[in-house]
């Protein structure tokens, strides 16, 4: 187990500096010095949006998505489900616009619309964990005498801990990828390299910002992956 784990951490660690090496090598050295101040603020503002919208969305989404699976609430769940697709219905660019023109410009709309945006998968993926939960695991934990607390803490939870974190992958995913349209209505990120990137004709530019928010992804992605295994490790 543990060769595996290092095997999996060494071919993470030789593809991310391949992909560094052909990036260097197609957009050149001069661009990377001359960016190098804009990519590490740039990267900080990105990831202070990224995780500010899902820390919030995983105040909100696992909480709902607990309530959600609980018996009484099975029955209206998808029904209410549909309040937390609005995120999702509506193009990002709508949703940063509607949170234009109702707050203003600058990080707090940036959040509330990325928060929108990541808030379904997290809610769906808890609440179809712990709906999957074996019966069978349920009327075991009620046979011992555990409390409906201590069922939802010891055996529903855990057991539906991989498709929980499945979810906000998902988010995470979808957080890191939106985040650069938040340039468009006054937010620090790496939107400020690709949209003036596109403007300007500088390619260099534009696929500097654009790897380095792929990059992100594919970081945050592996780690969230790796949390999975740790909590999770019957299923890995």
């Amino acid at each position: 187990m543990q060769l595996s784990v290092l095997h999996r951490a060494l071919l993470f660690i030789v593809g991310i500096a391949i992909v560094l090496a052909l990036l260097t090598w197609g957009i050149g050295l001069d661009t990377l010095k001359t960016r190098q101040v804009d990519l590490l603020y740039l990267g900080q503002q990105h990831l202070i949006l990224v995780f500010s919208s899902l820390f919030f969305a995983l105040l909100v989404g696992i909480p709902s998505g607990i309530a959600l699976s609980r018996p009484a609430a099975r029955g209206v769940a998808e029904y209410v489900m549909q309040i937390f697709n609005v995120g999702n219905t509506l193009p990002p660019l709508a949703v940063l616009a509607l949170a234009m023109v109702l707050i203003g410009i600058g990080d707090t709309p940036a959040i509330i619309a990325l928060f929108l945006a990541s808030l379904l998968p997290i809610v769906r993926n808890t609440y179809a964990g712990l709906c999957s939960v074996p019966a069978s695991l349920i009327e075991a934990a009620n046979g011992i005498g555990m409390t409906k607390w201590q069922r939802l803490r010891q055996v529903e939870i855990p057991n539906a801990m991989p498709v929980i974190l499945s979810g906000v992958r998902i988010a995470t995913a979808i957080n890191v990828g939106t985040a650069p349209l938040a340039f468009l209505i006054g937010a620090s990120s790496y939107g400020e390299l690709i949209f003036p990137g596109i403007y300007l004709n500088d390619f260099p530019t534009l696929i500097l910002g654009a790897a380095a928010t792929a990059l992100f992804a594919l970081i945050l992605d592996t780690l969230l992956a790796a949390l999975g295994r740790f909590l999770s490790p019957h299923t890995a």
